[in-house]
Formats: C-alpha cells, structure tokens, sequence
C-alpha cells in the first residue's frame, strides 16, 4: 500500500470514530433534554414533530406512495413507533452511504492504494447496504413473530374475560384483572385502562392502533360490544374468536415444527458432505486416474 493509502485509511478511520462519537453525543444531550412528562407520552412511540422537508423530498419520502404505504403497515405491525416517512427517507441515505463506501473501497482496493484489510470494509458495507435494501423481509418475520405472541396473550385475555361471564364487574375492572396474564401488551393495556374513564370509544381505537394486528382488530370490537351490552350473543362471538385464536397458534406451531425439521436436514446432511469430501473425494480421485491410465 503506497503512503498515499496510508493517510487516506487513516484519515476514513478517524473520519469514521468522529462521526461515531457525535452521533452518541447528540444522542444523550437529545435524552438529556427531553422532560419528564414528554418521556411519559414517548411510551405511545417516539415521533419527530418537525421531520425536514427537504430531506424527505432528497431522498423521494415526502409523497405518499407502495414503498410508504408498505413501511407504515410493516413498522406498525412490529410495534416500531417510528414515522414511515423519515425511515424510508434514511433506508434509502444509508443504502446509498453504505453502497458508495464499499464501491470507493473496492475501487482502491484493485488499484492497489489500500491494503487487503480493507476487504472488511467492503464486506460490511455490503452487509449492511443487503439488510438496509431487503428489510422487507426482517421486518415481515418481525411483524408475524410480534403477531404470534399478541395473539397468544389476546386468547389469555379473552379466555379470562369469560371466565367472567354473568359476573356484575364492570369491565374495566375485569381488565384490570387481566393485566398480569399480559407481557408483550401490558404498557398497551396499562394505557387502555388509564385513558378508559376520559373516552372508551377513543382509548379502544387507540389501542388497536398501538398494536396495529387483524387479531387486535377484532378483539377491540368485541371489547366494544361488551362495554355497550354483556348479552350471551357477544360471549358467543368472544367464544368463536377464542377458537380461532387457538386454531391460529396450533396451525403458527405446526410451521415452526416445519421449519425446524427443514432445519435439521440441512445440518444433519454436513457432516455427510464432510465424510464424502475428506474420506470418499480422494478414492473418486485416484479412481478418476486409474480410469485414465487404462484408457488412453
């Protein structure tokens, strides 16, 4: 590597532990500033109140569209409070960051400026600009586990909600009853039964919101339907969800009992491969010879 590579790697290196360091800096001052009231109301999601115009039009986040639509269904659905427009908009920044540094990278690399330890870079980079690019994917998988354990806890609930059936209970009071079978959706149950008495209506639609799954659709109307009237119709129709509920989990259970056997074929066949490439591939080899020698 010629004296000019050293200083550029150099200068990157320290250029990169700067820009590290600031980052973790604003970061503090930004939680160091933020009261205590505001933290409460963060519990909802962490929203920017003014996200730059320009930098949602730089990187074409500002109009909606598929890509944003998409975001915004994907990040609710993993409970991610996060506003689709500004993650779009850096998806795109660091898949362009990450995508320039590794072809800079590669490109001196071939020319011989930098070292072979700046193949690291490249393969990072190209991690990174891979996940950036196909966070699709992680996000779906990320959402259907998030969906899994809410419909888990839902079907706890709404088996606890007929357990008291007949009951003079007011139904706030049977929720609260039923917080300690939650885990995942406790701070959005401790948020329904706080904002229950200031407006039901807008705390259940809140609450379907916050949890943003089919499931929680239609358990919030049910909960709706029972505050209105406790009739035997409506324990009926919390019974056939309950069912549905639970034929979901089996049918989610079955999936991963698939995708585990899958699994186990696959490492269960590399120790075959192993045995072929270091015991059987010789003799496949001098019998290729032998071959060889007897026909000329």
């Amino acid at each position: 590597m010629t004296e000019y590579g050293n200083v550029l790697y150099s200068w990157t290196g320290w250029l990169a532990q700067i820009l590290l360091a600031f980052a973790g800096f604003a970061g503090i001052l930004r939680l160091a500033a933020v009261r205590r009231s505001r933290w409460r109301i963060s519990r909802r999601g962490w929203h920017l109140k003014e996200v730059p115009f320009w930098f949602l039009k730089l990187w074409g986040a500002a109009e909606e569209g598929i890509a944003l639509q998409q975001r915004r269904v994907l990040l609710t659905g993993c409970g991610l409070r996060l506003d689709p427009g500004l993650y779009l908009a850096c998806r795109r920044m660091f898949i362009s960051l990450f995508t320039l540094v590794a072809a800079l990278t590669w490109a001196m690399l071939t020319a011989g400026i930098c070292s072979l330890k700046a193949w690291n870079v490249v393969l990072i980079c190209a991690v990174l600009a891979a996940g950036a690019y196909f966070d699709n994917g992680w996000l779906t998988a990320l959402r259907r586990y998030r969906t899994d354990r809410i419909r888990r806890e839902l079907a706890a609930v709404s088996s606890q909600l007929l357990y008291y059936t007949g009951s003079r209970l007011h139904l706030h009071g049977k929720l609260m009853r039923c917080l300690p079978l939650t885990r995942l959706i406790r701070g959005e149950m401790e948020l329904l039964l706080n904002e229950w008495y200031h407006d039901p209506d807008r705390a259940l639609q809140r609450f379907k919101e916050r949890l943003g799954t089919d499931e929680s659709y239609g358990f919030t109307e049910s909960l709706r339907s029972l505050r209105l009237n406790e009739s035997e119709e409506v324990y009926d129709l919390l019974r056939a969800m309950v069912r549905d509920y639970k034929a979901k989990i089996e049918l989610a259970r079955d999936g991963r009992k698939e995708t585990a056997s899958y699994v186990l074929f696959v490492l269960a066949g590399i120790p075959i491969l192993y045995t072929f490439q270091i015991f059987l591939y010789p003799w496949v080899q001098e019998a290729a010879k032998l071959f060889e020698a007897l026909n000329p």
